[in-house]
């Protein structure tokens, strides 16, 4: 059985939750564990816990996904905020998960990163973000609609050659959109594989001092369009080359 990490989003204690409201939640989103799972491939949600007992099941993972949710802190990668108390994003959830990633790719991990796990990828390899697109990219499309959410879609530009148009070829690339944060400055040995049609914002990524693919990013949420994947990228074939680096 192949088990792959997933990092964990916190839901922090809320005293107007009316169940475990004084505590904190790890949780993990339900289309991300049915995009996962497979006949032999088991998703295991990584709890946020003490570095000896953490690192002990770290090592029994195959692969690892980071998943979307709340911003990364600006300081996270060297910045204040734009905007006074706007966009602070989650300073803890963001050491607990680079921890994660740190042992993932020290260790030769495969590592599929979706949404905010794009984001910390390119943290981890120090670039930085655009805190709010609309803010710093005036000239952008829209990329987050909170009424339309995963609806909202746009065109993808892959980049020939590289592992997204090896996957689906010339197909035309359309992606759903949930992200107002983005990759403002590429962090070091990543190499882009597409890029938002309409104002060039980076959409996915891969870490181009290994295998290709091993170490994946998408700005995109594949596992929303997994069950229903008409009229955008399969998500399926995505899927099926990142569990490549998992099967011997």
């Amino acid at each position: 059985m192949i088990k792959i990490g997933i990092s964990s989003c916190f839901m922090y204690p809320d005293p107007s939750r009316l169940v475990f409201g004084p505590k904190t939640l790890s949780y993990l989103e339900n289309d991300m564990a049915r995009y996962i799972a497979r006949k032999g491939v088991m998703p295991v949600l990584i709890p946020d816990i003490a570095d000896d007992l953490l690192y002990d099941m770290l090592d029994q993972m195959d692969g690892f996904v980071f998943q979307g949710g709340t911003d990364l802190a600006p300081a996270t990668y060297g910045e204040d905020p734009i905007i006074p108390g706007k966009w602070l994003g989650d300073p803890v959830r963001d050491a607990y998960e680079l921890k994660v990633l740190d042992f993932a790719f020290q260790n030769q991990k495969p590592i599929f990163a979706i949404c905010r796990g794009f984001q910390l990828l390119n943290v981890y390899f120090k670039g930085t973000l655009y805190q709010d697109i609309a803010t710093q990219r005036p000239d952008a499309i829209i990329h987050r609609d909170a009424q339309a959410y995963d609806t909202m879609r746009h065109e993808l530009k892959l980049v020939p050659g590289k592992l997204l148009h090896s996957i689906y070829g010339d197909e035309k690339a359309i992606v759903n959109t949930v992200h107002h944060q983005g990759i403002k400055h590429l962090g070091k040995n990543l190499t882009v594989l597409a890029t938002s049609m309409e104002d060039g914002i980076i959409e996915a990524v891969e870490y181009s001092e290994g295998p290709s693919g091993r170490i994946l990013g998408v700005q995109w949420h594949p596992e929303f369009s997994a069950k229903n994947p008409v009229g955008v990228l399969d998500p399926n074939l995505l899927y099926q080359a990142f569990l490549t680096h998992l099967i011997d």
